[in-house]
């Protein structure tokens, strides 16, 4: 089987998969999927895989030309733009944040603005419609912060690698939506023909509250009580309906309140970052070999996750700046449970936390009998890491 590796930046591409490479234009779903095709020429691919949302769409729209089992691209499109989403959540009727468009191309004046702020209930959530792993999502609590927020994501759009990643009606609006409180869960699953395989439930034991929205540990299996947990796979799986996904990995994070569980996002796409090391399926089968096994119609190497607990840590950025040392490495390593440490950030890079930031400095992966031993692991290792950032 030839793995063929496709992306924007041919530099990316060679250090990744030297010789199975393709260049595409990402930016342009349509031309970068009739590319897709084009290349397979005579001996078309048997299947397209997305690693992340700006991918989704691309892989939608070249499956559906190659006719393999394939996600519609408008409904992976509403799962990458969060504006389109909300309107499609709220459509059928499912519970997600209530969300107001806030038009900021033009950018509103400061006396607009004010005004619009005065007429928000708080507190509320800003956020891009297109960026991900929390880039840009800020809370507010009364009109001063919301004006605030909306300024600084206004300048994080203006970086190059924002601009990048959406097209101009993305960056057009911005999403201010009811800010949600309890805990936060993440589901990864598996879409065949419309029906959702959960694949693994994520406790995230941290609380996430804001101001920033800085993701750490996550956990499976979950310690929810099983109700909740079939309610929380019921609700993603409408969620997914509500947008027309019906096939291939989904992500999808929620919130869980006195009345149940709440959708924030679906993505039609695995975890991101390295976290999916975190799992293992069948006989050390990975999240990605059992996503490929689906796009290659191999379902017949599916297998349940492991019995054991596992998690990760996505090791936060503490401060702006150059990244000049990490301690603790082998002391880390060495406590009982934890499984790796890699740092994905190199000595002499700049660093940059939430929300302008988009990277971590690295990840922890443990496993153990209970997900309590598990968390008590990471928590212990992170604890002998010393960052160092200059400036």
């Amino acid at each position: 089987m030839t793995v063929v590796v496709g992306s924007e930046r041919r530099q990316a591409l060679e250090e990744v998969a030297p010789g199975g490479t393709l260049t595409l234009p990402l930016g342009d779903p349509e031309a970068a999927a009739r590319a897709i095709v084009a290349a397979g020429g005579d001996r078309p691919f048997a299947a397209v895989v997305p690693t992340d949302d700006l991918t989704a769409e691309v892989a939608a729209r070249a499956l559906e030309l190659l006719g393999l089992p394939h996600n519609p691209p408008e409904a992976a499109r509403a799962a990458r733009r969060k504006d389109l989403m909300r309107a499609r959540l709220a459509a059928a009727g499912l519970r997600a944040p209530q969300y107001r468009l806030l038009p900021v191309r033009p950018s509103p004046g400061d006396a607009a603005l004010a005004a619009w702020a005065e007429g928000v209930t708080y507190p509320v959530v800003v956020k891009p419609t297109f960026l991900a792993a929390s880039r840009g999502v800020i809370r507010a609590d009364y009109p001063a912060q919301l004006i605030a927020a909306v300024r600084r994501v206004e300048a994080i759009l203006e970086r190059p690698d924002a601009i990048e990643r959406g097209d101009v009606e993305a960056r057009a609006s911005l999403l201010v939506e009811e800010y949600v409180a309890g805990d936060e869960v993440a589901l990864e699953g598996i879409l065949r023909r419309g029906a959702l395989n959960v694949l693994a439930l994520f406790d995230k034991p941290d609380p996430l509250v804001g101001p920033f929205f800085e993701e750490t540990i996550y956990l499976t299996p979950s310690r929810r009580p099983p109700v909740q947990q079939a309610a929380i796979a019921s609700a993603a799986a409408a969620a997914a309906a509500a947008l027309g996904l019906v096939e291939g990995p989904v992500h999808a994070e929620l919130r869980l309140d006195a009345r149940g569980p709440v959708v924030l996002e679906i993505a039609a796409r695995s975890i991101g970052g390295l976290c999916a090391r975190a799992l293992k399926f069948g006989a050390g089968l990975s999240l990605e070999e059992v996503i490929l096994a689906h796009a290659l119609g191999r379902e017949e190497i599916f297998a349940e996750r492991e019995e054991r607990a596992a998690g990760v840590m996505m090791l936060p950025i503490p401060r702006a700046g150059i990244l000049s040392e990490v301690r603790g490495a082998a002391a880390a390593r060495a406590v009982p449970g934890i499984e790796d440490l890699v740092l994905s950030a190199a000595v002499g890079q700049p660093v940059e936390p939430l929300p302008e930031g988009h990277a971590y400095l690295g990840f922890l992966f443990a496993r153990g009998d209970k997900p309590h031993e598990v968390e008590a692991a990471l928590r212990d290792a992170h604890r002998r890491l010393e960052i160092v950032i200059g400036l």
